[in-house]
């Protein structure tokens, strides 16, 4: 004879009396537990954005290059549907936030093509303000080339607005920006046929295009370029564009010159080719530059992003003197400035799972960047632990890694730290998981990810991380959440609510915001609204 039947949870027992599955059931506290209304680029559950949160997110993170997850056409397609998702004009404010307080360059540009036919009278409005410099004005044309927005040439308005972005400029800037290439300023002028006013203007544009043109009407800049050029060792180095040199057969003598009149950002990014040339070794050399690196006034004039500087201190070879290389250290302290100083017990749980060795501005062909995203999730971690030594920094990868970080450290040191640890699968959950096992008390939680949780996927109400979340809160009820996600994706895994904000990026603005919400009150609709306000 057959034993009684199994009995399964929640089925009436052997007195007929029900017996609920308390692990299902279990009495909310708290905000109600949203359902998962997505799945994220590995299959998990995930809460999906809004269509205007996933255009600030592929906005402000896109660099329309290939990504751990997606290539750079499949960024380009989402861009696209979600900009004819929303209204045109948050279209044009979204290109002027990720140009001016983002520093983004490909995004708007293409946010500006897209405007040309979603909303062709808004684009005089926020054109000349996205694209600012020759290299914008190139990408604009590029993309409106490509056919990718419905058409395949300028079109009457966009040739209109060119031909006054180049009227607006004197002959000097424009010659400065006539670096480039695909298209060049020469062929861009073929394209819109601008009519010169004046002698000057005329002769050239018959420079740039290699007409026959009055030699001695060029503008003084070009004339005393095309002079060095013919004798490269004369003593004045024309104040033009660094590329316009480098192909030239220069002494240390006229190096020296060319980095004594050298932007910051030029200074910067050519400091192993100043070494190659001999110009630390000059007298002075070396303490002029390292005073330029380290000017906090300077630093901020060149909106230099902090993985940057740190691209720079690791690229610099042993030629660079360490002076120089210290300078770069005090750039740093400069450009993290704007990450706030919290009250109270911060952690920043920082992802170093295997999808975050991508490269941060994502795969190019031929010029693809050595940073990671590992690398500026590591830097803000060390930041906000420079800022603030009371915070804990918690690696994660398929689990929390231990590191033991020191506040007095650098934040390169801690950096470079941070991100030669883990490789492994992505779980969010972790690091709360691992706060909540040692009933941690605290006010802020910070996630720098890609927020492409897996490994923790489970089915029924929420995502893991939120659950933990939860946990972490009925101690801590006043904390809040930061997710920061470093690549363009259209799903969370903690949805926005009053304690909990997303936004993504890796310029300064991320902490201001940062800031803003864990001081100021505001809501978690901050960042959104922030691009809501930015005026057209």
């Amino acid at each position: 004879m057959d034993g009684p039947p199994e009995r399964r949870p929640g089925t009436p027992d052997a007195q007929g009396k029900g017996m609920a599955n308390l692990s299902l059931f279990q009495t909310p506290r708290g905000p109600a537990m949203p359902r998962p209304d997505a799945l994220n680029e590995e299959g998990a559950p995930a809460f999906a954005f809004t269509p205007r949160h996933a255009l600030a997110q592929y906005a402000a993170t896109g660099c329309l290059n290939g990504t751990f997850y997606a290539a750079a056409e499949v960024q380009l397609d989402q861009l696209l549907a979600l900009s004819g998702q929303v209204e045109p004009e948050f279209v044009a404010r979204t290109a002027l936030y990720c140009r001016h307080r983002g520093y983004m360059k490909d995004t708007p540009a293409l946010l500006c093509a897209v405007l040309s036919v979603l909303g062709p009278e808004l684009l005089p409005r926020v054109f000349p303000r996205v694209i600012d410099n020759g290299r914008m004005l190139r990408t604009f044309v590029q993309i409106m080339r490509s056919g990718l927005v419905a058409r395949r040439s300028l079109g009457s308005l966009p040739k209109r607005l060119v031909r006054e972005w180049l009227e607006a400029r004197d002959e000097n800037t424009l010659f400065r920006d006539s670096v480039g290439q695909s298209p060049s300023l020469a062929d861009i002028i073929r394209m819109v046929h601008p009519k010169p006013k004046t002698a000057q203007r005329e002769a050239f544009y018959g420079y740039l295009l290699g007409r026959p043109h009055a030699r001695e009407a060029l503008p003084a800049l070009v004339a005393h370029y095309e002079d060095f050029k013919a004798r490269p060792t004369s003593r004045e180095v024309p104040e033009v564009p660094f590329q316009l040199l480098t192909s030239l057969p220069l002494k240390t003598e006229a190096w020296v010159r060319i980095a004594q009149g050298a932007s910051w950002q030029m200074t910067r990014m050519n400091l192993n080719t100043f070494a190659r040339h001999g110009v630390f070794k000059q007298q002075g050399m070396e303490k002029m530059i390292a005073r330029r690196l380290a000017d906090p006034a300077e630093v901020r004039r060149a909106r230099v992003f902090p993985y940057q500087l740190l691209a720079t201190w690791r690229a610099v070879g042993r030629a660079v003197p360490a002076r120089v290389r210290d300078a770069v250290e005090e750039a740093m302290e400069v450009a993290i400035e704007n990450v706030p100083r919290v009250e109270g017990r911060a952690y920043v749980c920082v992802d170093v799972s295997g999808s975050m060795q991508s490269p941060v501005t994502g795969h190019r062909e031929g010029a693809t960047t050595a940073v990671r995203c590992v690398d500026v999730a590591a830097l803000m971690a060390a930041a906000m632990l420079r800022r603030n030594p009371g915070t804990q920094v918690v690696p994660f990868e398929h689990d929390v890694v231990p590191l033991a970080l020191q506040a007095r450290d650098s934040v390169m040191t801690n950096a470079q730290r941070l991100a030669a640890v883990g490789g492994g699968g992505t779980n969010c959950s972790a690091p709360l998981a691992w706060l909540n096992a040692r009933q941690a008390k605290g006010e802020l939680v910070v996630f720098v990810s890609d927020n492409e949780s897996w490994v923790d996927a489970r089915a029924g109400v929420g995502t893991e991380t939120l659950r933990q979340w939860e946990l972490f809160r009925r101690r801590n009820p006043n904390a809040r959440l930061v997710c920061i996600d470093l690549q363009p994706y259209r799903t969370t895994q903690a949805p926005e609510r009053e304690d909990i904000i997303n936004v993504g990026g890796f310029s300064d603005v991320v902490f201001e915001l940062m800031s803003d919400f864990t001081r100021n009150g505001l809501d978690a609709r901050r960042w959104v609204k922030s691009i809501e306000s930015t005026e057209l």
